[in-house]
């Protein structure tokens, strides 16, 4: 499988993810420390200043570090379930509008990932998380609704192509969301979720299914795709993957 992914995008962010993660910890720590060793009116509301601008940037810094400081991260977990099944597919990662997009040829696929953990549940578009109320206010960002991201991506990525290659995407080639787990979760039960959703070590298999039982594109219809995506990748050099993490 070909790899193209925006490692210097990757990086920067991992960068700006610590630093404020960082910063936003010390002015908590700060308004922590007022409360105890300070007395007087005026301290509320430094306390209150420091809840309203460390609290944010905590968790602003956790949202990019879960995604882009991980190791190993999501999309290279990503990689690992993907490379030895899809072995002549392309996955851009960080270039299009959706960041996870692999190519091959029976079609496109966007991958929404997700590292939350806890109980997760699907009932169609309906989608509920149980965890500790600490653990969601300093560790992690909500579940939100993954269908919707799904097909949010989905439609993003459509768009994109009618800019890019408006002679495929009149054809109406269809494009699969698939909305992957990349953290260990205990309690998992997604079946009856109405977009494709699976653990990644799931995925695997899901993909052999996909390929034996979908029609391969037309040739010449995936190379006016790949000429279109690799584009935003024009200043990359491709990686060649087996499945194995670097």
């Amino acid at each position: 499988m070909t790899i193209l992914r925006d490692e210097r995008r990757i990086q920067r962010l991992r960068r700006v993810g610590l630093y404020v993660g960082f910063g936003g910890m010390v002015v908590l720590i700060v308004g922590f420390l007022l409360g105890i060793f300070s007395s007087g009116q005026q301290i509320l509301l430094y306390q209150g200043l420091a809840m309203l601008i460390g609290l944010p940037m905590s968790q602003g810094g956790l949202y990019l570090i879960n995604r882009y400081g991980r190791s190993p991260r999501p999309d290279q977990l990503l990689d690992q379930a993907l490379g030895k099944t899809v072995s002549n597919g392309r996955i851009y990662h960080y270039l299009l509008p959706t960041p996870h997009v692999l190519l091959s040829d029976n079609g496109l696929i966007v991958f929404v990932l997700k590292y939350q953990g806890g109980k997760i549940r699907a009932d169609g578009d309906q989608w509920q998380q149980k965890i500790f109320f600490m653990r969601k206010l300093f560790g992690t960002e909500s579940l939100g609704n993954p269908t919707r991201d799904a097909e949010r991506a989905g439609a993003d990525l459509s768009n994109y192509l009618q800019k890019v290659a408006p002679e495929v995407a009149q054809k109406n080639i269809g494009i699969q969301p698939v909305i992957v787990f990349t953290t260990n979760i205990n309690d998992l039960d997604v079946k009856e979720s109405r977009i494709p959703a699976m653990h990644y070590t799931k995925l695997r298999g899901y993909m052999k299914q996909t390929m034996t039982n979908s029609a391969p594109l037309p040739k010449a219809d995936y190379a006016a795709l790949q000429a279109a995506l690799d584009q935003a990748a024009a200043n990359l050099s491709p990686v060649e993957s087996d499945g194995n993490l670097p």
